[in-house]
């Protein structure tokens, strides 16, 4: 990532934290209308897994700088998500939902560039999460 990358997203993220609890339900309904299949595999408060959602990627933006901090805890992360069925072509659908949602909080702040940096921040961290998922199988 570049640095210009990294200030997008920190930028933009900055925008999203106000709206966090909206911008969460909006993801898990474009992910759910991707895939109906995935609310199969929530069980339990939606509001309290959005805010673990926002949480996270809160915490991936404000590593953005230092990557290898949170590398243990995103591979940790990855190698949980197997146990939750997840699997490597999932991680496109999370990424056309992340994508789509930021795309309707930000509006026209939602550039071209915004959208690469955001696509190569989640292609990123999803890396280090699939790669881990192979490890644990």
């Amino acid at each position: 990532m570049t640095p210009e990358q990294i200030n997008l997203v920190k930028t933009t993220w900055a925008q999203v934290v106000p709206i966090s609890e909206q911008a969460a339900e909006l993801f898990y309904g474009r992910l759910f209308e991707i895939n109906p299949a995935y609310s199969d595999l929530f069980k339990g408060d939606m509001k309290a897994q959005g805010k673990k959602l926002m949480s996270m990627i809160n915490t991936a933006v404000n590593s953005l700088d230092n990557l290898e901090a949170v590398v243990p805890a995103v591979q940790a992360l990855g190698q949980r998500h197997v146990a939750y069925g997840v699997k490597d072509e999932d991680y496109d659908a999370v990424a056309a939902a992340l994508l789509w949602t930021l795309g309707q909080g930000l509006g026209e702040g939602f550039t071209p560039e915004v959208e690469e940096a955001w696509t190569t921040t989640y292609t990123t961290l999803a890396t280090v999460m699939i790669e881990a998922s192979h490890q644990a199988a």
